[in-house]
């Protein structure tokens, strides 16, 4: 996939044109920062990957087409980038930490921190729903194909 990030392609109206300025260094610094915290969520088991990868994705795309391709290129990091970019997939392991991180908290929540049933509800009530959502997205097949496909 190319970006293409040729200003006269776009109009003034168009809400991801690229930005100049200090505002571009300000997205750069703000990319590489989600990098970061996308990059420990690789080590440390609650804290997400990709989503910060995705918000990098977003900041790279509207400052830096250098920026953008490395991460979307990138070996390590990219293959979720481009499966969630692509086919809108999630990795198996992923969907399972999560749904498995949701659950344990729900579980603790009743048990050592509400004082009746009300709070557990509503925290089921809402967990429920993404869960679901979670697990209907497309998993491993999308990933095998996007691993093997636009890598420089």
């Amino acid at each position: 996939m190319t970006l293409v990030l040729n200003s006269q392609d776009r109009t003034d109206s168009d809400p991801y044109r690229p930005i100049t300025g200090l505002a571009r260094y300000a997205l750069i610094a703000f990319g590489f920062l989600n990098v970061a915290v996308g990059t420990a969520g690789i080590f440390l088991p609650l804290l997400p990957t990709t989503v910060f990868l995705l918000i990098a994705l977003w900041a790279f795309a509207r400052s830096s087409p250098r920026f953008h391709n490395w991460l979307y290129h990138h070996p390590r990091l990219g293959p979720p980038v481009r499966a969630w970019h692509q086919h809108r997939a999630i990795a198996t392991s992923a969907k399972i930490l999560a749904v498995t991180v949701m659950t344990l908290s729900l579980v603790y929540t009743t048990l050592f921190v509400a004082d009746d049933w009300v709070l557990p509800v509503i925290i089921g009530v809402i967990l429920a729903p993404i869960a679901a959502w979670i697990v209907t997205r497309p998993n491993t097949a999308a990933l095998a194909s996007v691993r093997t496909e636009d890598v420089e």
